[in-house]
């Protein structure tokens, strides 16, 4: 976990042997860089900052270096030329380079027989240096079947994803809840309710579950009443059912209705909701604490807004004061991306590999038929990538309004761009390595936002980033969080002990109140 950061010199991976040696210089190299590219005077300043302010500042001088590249669209590769856009330093090594050495490069771990430029082994460092630690990924790139952590009937309906994020996030709310003595949960988002149940029947917490979408609404009272019955059955009770709705269990600014305080959680709360949810934090003394998961960046309002709506992002002072700290929307949509399952898939030499080379080469077929067409949001299906570019063409094509039959799909020039597979995914690459730096930026925009109004808060990379991507959560409280913090490290090493938790099979299930809304 994390509430402080490095600058561009902090080390990532340790990288093995000569690459070890080139990447500290390489590192060097970028931050003297970055320092000269200040006034004396601004240079002063920025030391004078907190780690955080730094962080923010060195991710955005980063940003600005490599702008071209972070607001690049992979479809455009053809139709744009992007390859002739790199350093022209970077190419040849780029172009010769195995799938296997680009992970190397995206990892922080040596690839066999690669030899970067200096220049780019600068870039790769210091992008890997501003992220925030996202926590250890070791282990199966995919989650156990079932979590022996959850009693057997809180995990109906949950897939395994699910039940090891749900698993991990209770813990995370029972510590808060035992450092600030509230014991009244608001899970904003709660869709299906699979959070809920864990915390009201399994840590018997008194939970109100809000969910816009009534189809989902209608499904997690649906599975309540389903666990009701069961507990029904096992006590020989009558039936049960869920608590009524709550009037308003968020407060205002002047609090609660009935003086008291909830915790407000949201698991993978998307765009602008986070940021909402924060602000009525700051403002309302009802909300003793919250912890957020974020995702969907690329929702976030940003400017120009009309008058009177807020922006998602940037939310302080410290970020809007920045030089370069705005964020398109290609660059929001890459810090969602799963940079450890595409550094698998480049490890494995994975066929998913060829999607992009294919996206890109029928996206210059399309504009040289119909211009107007241009970047349509063209779903072909999970398993287009295990077919021969004619078929793929055949089926994406159509979604365009376009006929296969007057589109030339064996000529020269459509060869000549399938040839060159191996540029695109390394192109793609580089813009992997600034995903997580983007990330980084919107979520220390967020911390600062609460450190500059007095609140405590820190980043917990609290799900294992192999399989749950967006896995930092932002956890903030009116009270110090040393002993929550302490308490998830001691939770860490029981996770990676694998040792059963406190919601196993052999745990009973509470009967408390519960409100879905």
């Amino acid at each position: 976990m994390t509430s402080c950061g490095r600058g561009v010199g902090g080390r990532g991976r340790e990288l093995g042997g000569c690459e070890s040696a080139r990447a500290r210089v390489a590192e060097q190299h970028l931050q003297q860089h970055l320092q000269h590219s200040l006034p004396a005077l601004d240079l002063q300043q920025h030391l004078q900052c907190s780690p955080e302010q730094r962080r923010a500042a060195d991710i955005t001088r980063l940003l600005l270096l490599y702008r071209p590249l972070l607001d690049a669209f992979i479809v455009d590769f053809f139709t744009e030329d992007l390859w002739a856009q790199l350093p022209p330093a970077w190419q040849p090594a780029l172009a010769s380079a195995t799938p296997a050495q680009l992970a190397g490069l995206l990892g922080g771990r040596a690839g066999p027989g690669a030899a970067w430029p200096l220049s780019l082994l600068a870039f790769a460092a210091a992008a890997r240096a501003l992220a925030f630690p996202r926590g250890s990924p070791g282990g199966s790139p995919r989650p156990p079947c079932q979590s022996s952590r959850l009693h057997p009937l809180l995990r109906r309906h949950v897939k395994p994803k699910k039940q090891h994020e749900i698993q991990r996030l209770s813990q995370l709310l029972q510590r808060l809840s035992q450092a600030t003595g509230c014991e009244r949960v608001v899970d904003i988002g709660a869709g299906q309710g699979h959070l809920s149940r864990i915390l009201s029947f399994g840590l018997g917490l008194s939970v109100t579950a809000v969910d816009s979408d009534g189809r989902l609404v209608s499904l997690a009272e649906r599975f309540d009443q389903e666990l009701l019955r069961e507990l029904g059955k096992a006590r020989g009770l009558g039936k049960a059912r869920a608590g009524p709705a709550a009037q308003n269990p968020l407060g205002g600014p002047g609090g609660s209705e009935d003086g008291g305080q909830v915790l407000v959680t949201g698991l993978h709360t998307c765009g602008d909701l986070s940021p909402a949810l924060l602000c009525h934090f700051t403002r309302s003394p009802a909300v003793a604490a919250v912890a957020l998961a974020s995702c969907c960046y690329m929702k976030l309002s940003t400017a120009p807004q009309p008058p009177g709506c807020p922006l998602g992002y940037p939310l302080s002072a410290s970020v809007a004061a920045l030089p370069g700290h705005q964020l398109s929307y290609r660059a929001r949509e890459a810090a969602c991306h799963a940079l450890e399952e595409f550094e698998g898939r480049l490890r494995g030499g994975s066929s998913h590999l060829r999607a992009h080379c294919y996206r890109a080469a029928l996206e210059s077929l399309i504009c040289a038929a119909e211009p107007s067409k241009r970047h349509l949001g063209l779903q072909p299906g999970r398993k287009a990538h295990g077919l021969s570019f004619p078929q793929y063409a055949h089926l994406v094509l159509p979604l365009a309004g376009l006929d296969p039959a007057r589109v030339p799909l064996d000529s020269e020039a459509v060869g000549a761009m399938l040839e060159q597979q191996h540029k695109v995914v390394a192109f793609y690459t580089l813009g992997q390595l600034l995903a997580p730096v983007v990330e980084t930026l919107i979520l220390l925009d967020r911390l600062l936002y609460l450190r500059e109004r007095g609140f405590h808060c820190a980043l917990v990379p609290l799900f294992n980033p192999q399989f749950s991507p967006r896995n930092l959560v932002l956890v903030a409280a009116r009270t110090p969080l040393a002993t929550v913090l302490a308490g998830l490290d001691k939770d860490r090493e029981e996770w990676d002990s694998n040792k059963d938790e406190d919601l196993g099979e052999g745990q009973s299930l509470h009967s408390p109140e519960h409100r879905p809304q």
